[in-house]
């Protein structure tokens, strides 16, 4: 079997082979309890029309190799073909019925309010975030789900979707999709790339605390992934920017998610992540959570002390100069004394001065 063969096959059909059914059916879509962890409500889609699969608690989705490499922890692919070639004799085309209420949406009677309740800003500020910034970017959502009322925070996306987060439940209000956050007036050059929506809300609050008088939050756009499986999408966007700066996760997603973006937007791309090391993310590192991570940036992408700082709570230009033979010499001018690098993480993550 080769790779085409593989995707030949139906997902709905090898996930049937495997002894998994779904409990409901939203047209094109069907549910599952998630092959890939326990848990008690059906959150992973497949789109029996494109033929791909997504699991709203974990992120990610794909294709049926995609779901090879989480089913069996692999990604060698002779590997991959040979486990699925073995559920060949097992595979039968499948139809599924259902009862008429299970075509009903997961959140019904969705309201969109401002973000008010104490409870929510109190999950937000046990989280670290500035609760005014956050009051401005999110929004809070009330629904019904399973028979249940609930509230949330939500954050918008840019296909009218919400990424919903309270202190119990994490999640999306479909269709799952980035966020591009844009600013008014004139286009800009950098946009900053973030796995989360908490990400994006603690540099907003790191930057606010570190350079309070000036923040410079409009500076730039900004990108919200939602989710690494979203990749794709936001290469789309970023092709207008001339300077891309990614600030993901310190685990490997988040640094295959860099790899590809790299990919699709190469030469104009940086990766920050460095700048927190030692902190699974941005919230970890607001909130001044360890984490033992190994994974490093790539050593073609390393910064000098300079670079990784942005350095100091001052503003950064840059000086060129016409050298001998059209060579041009950039040097960056800073208003206050370049500090160690040390000094400067324990203050704040440098990155919000980058220039």
């Amino acid at each position: 079997m080769n790779i085409q063969e593989a995707k030949q096959i139906r997902i709905a059909d090898y996930l049937q082979s495997l002894g998994y059914t779904p409990v409901k059916q939203q047209g094109s879509s069907l549910w599952y309890k998630s092959p890939l962890r326990e848990e008690k409500d059906a959150s992973f889609k497949v789109n029996t029309d494109r033929n791909l699969w997504f699991d709203y608690g974990l992120g990610k989705g794909g294709n049926i190799i995609a779901l090879a490499e989480e089913l069996y922890a692999s990604d060698y692919m002779p590997y991959l073909l040979n486990k699925i070639a073995e559920r060949v004799p097992h595979i039968r085309p499948v139809s599924f019925s259902f009862r008429q209420q299970a075509s009903e949406p997961s959140f019904q009677q969705l309201e969109v309010r401002e973000l008010t309740h104490p409870a929510l800003l109190n999950y937000l500020q046990e989280r670290g975030i500035n609760t005014a910034l956050a009051r401005s970017e999110c929004k809070e959502l009330h629904f019904i789900h399973n028979g249940k009322p609930y509230f949330a925070i939500g954050f918008p996306n840019v296909a009218g979707g919400f990424e919903v987060r309270n202190r119990f439940f994490k999640g999306c209000i479909a269709p799952k999709d980035i966020s591009h956050i844009r600013q008014q007036g004139e286009p800009r050059e950098k946009c900053l790339v973030f796995e989360g929506m908490m990400d994006y809300l603690s540099f907003l609050t790191l930057r606010m605390k570190n350079c309070p008088t000036m923040p410079d939050l409009d500076r730039q756009d900004y990108v919200i992934l939602n989710s690494v499986a979203n990749v794709s999408k936001a290469i789309d966007v970023l092709h207008g920017y001339e300077r891309i700066h990614c600030l993901l996760d310190n685990d490997e997603a988040g640094r295959n998610a860099y790899l590809d973006l790299a990919r699709g937007v190469s030469g104009r791309i940086r990766d920050f992540s460095d700048n927190y090391r030692g902190h699974k993310d941005l919230n970890d590192y607001l909130c001044g959570k360890q984490q033992n991570i190994t994974v490093n940036p790539p050593t073609n992408h390393r910064k000098t002390q300079e670079e990784r700082a942005g350095i100091m709570n001052g503003r950064c230009s840059k000086l060129i100069l016409q050298g001998l033979g059209g060579s041009k010499f950039v040097f960056r001018v800073y208003r206050n004394r370049l500090l160690p690098t040390s000094q400067v993480l324990k203050d704040g993550i440098p990155l919000v001065n980058t220039v």
